[in-house]
């Protein structure tokens, strides 16, 4: 092996750490992140493929131009020509541009329907956006909880700065997920772009989507993407996904945990807190 392949094996390898850990944006990244689950994997398809529809178009319109004004300079053309219409001309700069919507329109009604249609699901998130951190709560298990990012002075080994939080959301590898997502004030965004899934979280509205969390242990980091308020920037999203087994038993931790209070349980324990301290 030459020294030049061997020092190319070495930078391939060096790389191949960023190309395993998908679910995280990275330093000086151009391109999107790696996808997760089906939504993802066929967005990511769609936005493939327009890119080379745009390129070819650029370079066709790039050519034409240089040839016009090549051919039709002022040294070549001494008495300009006054043609002002052709017709062929005109049927084809019509006709090809609507052929090509039309051969867009197939792969992106696919996403949509893909995105919209109601699938069968394993089990359901609400998530609430809050000036600025994220609520949680799993509805079937009655659990409910909020997640902070971790502040810069407190990151441990192993955390990302300004991405990790003190509570991730949970969830069992390789199962559907309906997401209801609303919010408590102002606008925010659910945002967790390997999974594709990018939802405006409102007050007194609740927006519904589904996803795929493919198999395999995994974090999936996210972001609002909505300019919020002055600490937009510092409200991420964890989700990590795990087996079914450790799924039983951070349930089980949860429940204890995490355990959501009825408001009318709350408010019997508080009337009979204040008639116990009466008497």
């Amino acid at each position: 092996m030459s020294k030049l392949n061997f020092y190319i094996s070495l930078f391939i390898i060096s790389l191949l750490p960023n190309l395993v850990i998908a679910s995280e944006p990275k330093p000086w990244q151009m391109d999107l992140q790696p996808p997760s689950g089906i939504i993802a994997e066929t967005a990511t398809d769609l936005h493939n493929f327009l890119l080379v529809v745009i390129t070819l178009i650029s370079l066709f319109v790039l050519a034409l131009l240089v040839y016009v004004c090549w051919r039709y300079r002022e040294n070549a053309n001494k008495v300009p020509s006054k043609t002002s219409h052709n017709t062929i001309i005109e049927i084809l700069w019509t006709v090809i541009p609507v052929l090509i919507l039309v051969v867009i329109a197939v792969p992106s009604f696919k996403l949509l329907y893909l995105q919209e249609t109601d699938k069968k699901y394993d089990m359901v998130v609400k998530v609430t956006g809050a000036q600025w951190y994220w609520n949680y709560e799993y509805p079937d298990e009655k659990i409910s909880f909020d997640s902070y990012m971790i502040e810069e002075d407190k990151v441990s080994k192993g955390q990302k700065r300004l991405l990790d939080v003190d509570n991730p959301l949970v969830v069992p590898e390789g199962t559907r997920i309906k997401f209801l997502i609303t919010g408590n004030d102002v606008m925010h965004s659910f945002f967790v772009p390997s999974l594709a899934v990018q939802v405006y979280s409102i007050a007194g509205r609740i927006n519904e989507v589904w996803t795929e969390i493919p198999k395999g242990p995994k974090k999936y980091y996210g972001q609002c993407n909505q300019i919020c308020g002055v600490n937009h920037a510092y409200m991420p999203i964890v989700l990590k996904s795990v087996s079914k087994q450790d799924y039983k038993k951070w349930l089980a931790d949860a429940k204890v945990k995490f355990a959501k209070v009825d408001s009318d349980l709350k408010i019997v324990m508080n009337n009979e807190k204040i008639n116990k301290e009466i008497n």
